[in-house]
């Protein structure tokens, strides 16, 4: 088939050729019910958030901090948040990770980077971003401005936009959270 005939059926697949082939999803088992869309969602978090991972672990790596996981990245900016101490539980609060040995091993982890440093204060433990922390966070901020913002902003995506969805994002986790719970009690 020659590229004019492939540009051409390629471009006369019409809406019914399209709906045909169904939903863009990971598993066409799960979309085959009451809400397809759903599906669909769910495939997009799961290559966003992959994507997400390792843009955090390659823009941290390209402002001077090699060899962190994803969430070693998160507990990092969450900690430097608002230049505040955090206690362990708010930080697995804030990120949702149920796990606290994940949060405690990222801790370490900083720690001996020398990104953070933790402090008894009662009982509680609460950690601070350390100069380095705070810096490695600039760069990163910076890196983010050119590489992942103005290419984003280019897209003509308005603010307001980009807010709704992320709100949308954290109502749709809440009926997620609630399902799991309901699912544990099966």
């Amino acid at each position: 088939m020659g590229r004019e005939q492939s540009k051409r059926t390629t471009a006369a697949l019409t809406e019914t050729d399209i709906d045909a082939i169904g939903p863009i999803v990971s598993s066409a088992h799960l979309a085959a019910g009451a809400l397809p869309g759903l599906s669909e969602v769910e495939f997009g978090l799961i290559l966003a958030g992959h994507a997400f991972d390792r843009w955090m672990v390659r823009c941290m790596g390209a402002a001077g901090v090699p060899d962190l996981s994803a969430v070693e990245v998160l507990v990092l900016h969450t900690v430097r948040h608002r230049d505040r101490p955090k206690k362990l539980a708010d930080i697995c609060l804030v990120l949702g990770v149920e796990d606290t040995h994940v949060v405690s091993y990222a801790i370490k982890k900083l720690e001996l980077a020398g990104l953070v440093a933790s402090k008894k204060a009662g009982k509680e433990k609460l950690v601070a971003a350390t100069k380095a922390g705070a810096d490695a966070c600039h760069r990163y901020h910076e890196i983010r401005e050119r590489l992942l913002v103005k290419p984003v902003k280019a897209t003509g995506l308005p603010d307001p936009t980009l807010s709704e969805l992320g709100g949308l994002l954290r109502a749709l986790s809440g009926h997620y959270d609630q399902a799991a719970r309901s699912a544990t009690s099966l």
